[in-house]
């Protein structure tokens, strides 16, 4: 284990960046393969009094896409017909059974449609114009649509690829703005597309590096009703990636996966604190019963675990379809290996992947789709739905389709940075990790090793006593340090020794900053 200093850990840190972007070196939208087309269409339809219909998705990142267009749609001001698909009576996306309650002469998705084959057929059937912006892996066929604007289409000029829902519906509206001559200064949604990049667990990197730092910065200004509310909720100095993405984006992933995702978009686009506080309040309520289901679901699933797999595969009847993805990330977690977690609901099951290291969980379930009814998704996370009866030859073909992956692919990235003494663990070593803000997906924040040290005493905390603090110390002479293990209840070893993985926060409270050691992992 290499041991560091806050020198060498500078240094290390300063190798992961070459050079930071600015906003002003974006790459332009028009570089979007049918970008310009798309945003000529929606300024043709504006100028011409069309009606406009907004298709959005139920997550975090279709819920931001979906806020940032209502907010450019006002300030034109314009007329737009926003559907957020409920994920159980609808489904995902652009659906057949959405265009039902449809009346439009131009439907723009955004964060969806790139598998929506049959929509787009209704949609040119009825004579309705068809906008498709998506980033999710395109299959080999595509939809019929006017214009499908999509950096991962292979025809793409966009020199980053790797970008989320709600930023390509930001470039594009940069172009709609231009063809319109519009004074909207863009800068204004970067708080929103921020917390999407950092809950669609976006790479960090590039351009995502550089909106998601301009994004907080935002956020800390801005004067937006519910940015209002996040920050005075997240109650701090200054404000991190690791802030939205454990006390924001669950709360506003809550309502699409246990009610209606209507309600994060109501809570985005309050008119007025009051209107955001309200909204919300009823995110965290939802988040707190997300919370319970998804801890008893979890335990269902485990204990289905055949450890020998190496894509783990479990399904259960009636399992809550909004937590399942949730689930699948706990499962890797634990067993560092892709799950799939299926509910069980008739005769079909759907249900959510998720993938660690470099293993390409999209492409692996692209291998074996004749078992599958539907699916979408990207490299780390996927959608899917099939027969019951098709589950386990799914599971077995899946497992030897990944026999063939090497087995260095499975290996999480998040590795262990490195030893510190305990007398680097100061306020000049959080000062050094702040300068690498911020931290996340391809910028993982440094975990660091405690072998062996001795315990001294175990207090657990929470209302239902499940997190633990655990005081440690190097040696005899060592100073006293204190562990927070969330969401583990640890328990007093025979010989009093730790071996853990952590990570150091800042931590303020009622004023005071202090260094908070979070446990990663106990060994």
């Amino acid at each position: 284990m290499k041991k560091l200093t806050k020198q060498s850990l500078f240094e290390l840190l300063s190798n992961r960046f070459q050079t930071e972007k600015k906003l002003s070196q974006i790459p332009s939208p028009a570089l979007l393969h049918d970008g310009q087309k798309a945003a000529k269409k929606i300024a043709w339809a504006i100028k011409n009094r069309k009606k406009i219909t907004l298709i959005g998705d139920y997550d975090v990142d279709g819920v931001s896409s979906s806020a940032i267009m209502v907010e450019f749609f006002r300030l034109i001001p314009y007329k737009l017909d926003v559907i957020i698909p409920n994920r159980f009576r609808d489904g995902y996306g652009l659906s057949p059974k959405i265009l039902e309650r449809v009346d439009a002469d131009l439907i723009i998705t955004v964060d969806n449609g790139i598998t929506a084959i049959e929509a787009a057929q209704i949609c040119k059937d009825r004579g309705i114009e068809l906008i498709i912006t998506d980033h999710h892996t395109p299959s080999a066929q595509l939809p019929d649509a006017y214009a499908i604007v999509n950096p991962k289409l292979p025809e793409c000029n966009y020199p980053f690829k790797e970008i989320c829902g709600a930023e390509v519906a930001w470039l594009l509206l940069g172009l709609v703005k231009k063809e319109l001559q519009l004074n909207i200064n863009m800068k204004e949604f970067l708080d929103i597309l921020a917390i999407a990049i950092i809950a669609d667990i976006m790479p960090l990197i590039d351009i995502n590096r550089t909106i998601v730092k301009e994004g907080l910065k935002q956020l800390q200004i801005s004067k937006r009703p519910s940015s209002i509310i996040m920050r005075d909720f997240i109650n701090k100095s200054t404000l991190n990636s690791e802030d939205i993405a454990f006390n924001i984006a669950p709360r506003l992933n809550s309502a699409g996966r246990l009610s209606d995702a209507t309600l994060a978009l109501e809570f985005f686009n309050a008119k007025t604190t009051y209107e955001a506080y309200d909204r919300f309040e009823e995110l965290c309520k939802l988040n707190d019963e997300r919370k319970e289901i998804e801890a008893q679901t979890t335990q269902a699933a485990i204990e289905q675990v055949n450890e020998d797999d190496l894509v783990i595969v479990v399904a259960g009847e009636g399992w809550h379809e909004g937590v399942v993805g949730i689930v699948a990330s706990r499962l890797v977690d634990k067993f560092s290996k892709p799950a799939i977690v299926l509910s069980i609901n008739g005769n079909t099951a759907k249900g959510s992947a998720r993938s660690l290291g470099e293993v390409d969980i999209f492409s692996l379930i692209d291998q074996n789709r004749e078992f599958l009814e539907k699916f979408g998704g990207h490299k780390m996370a996927a959608g899917l739905s099939l027969e019951v009866k098709n589950i386990t030859p799914f599971k077995e073909a899946l497992n030897k389709s990944a026999q063939e992956i090497p087995s260095a692919a499975f290996v999480p990235k998040h590795s262990i940075t490195g030893m510190l003494s305990t007398t680097e663990l100061d306020f000049e070593l959080l000062e050094i990790l702040e300068k690498f803000e911020p931290y996340g997906e391809a910028n993982p924040r440094p975990t660091f090793y405690f072998q062996e040290v001795e315990v001294v005493s175990i207090k657990l905390l929470g209302k239902d006593k499940s997190h633990s603090k655990i005081e440690i110390r190097e040696n005899l002479y060592g100073q006293h340090l204190e562990l927070i293990a969330f969401r583990n209840v640890f328990e007093m070893p025979q010989n009093k020794k730790l071996s853990c993985s952590y990570k150091v926060a800042k931590n303020e409270f009622q004023g005071r900053v202090s260094l908070q050691l979070l446990v990663d992992k106990i060994y």
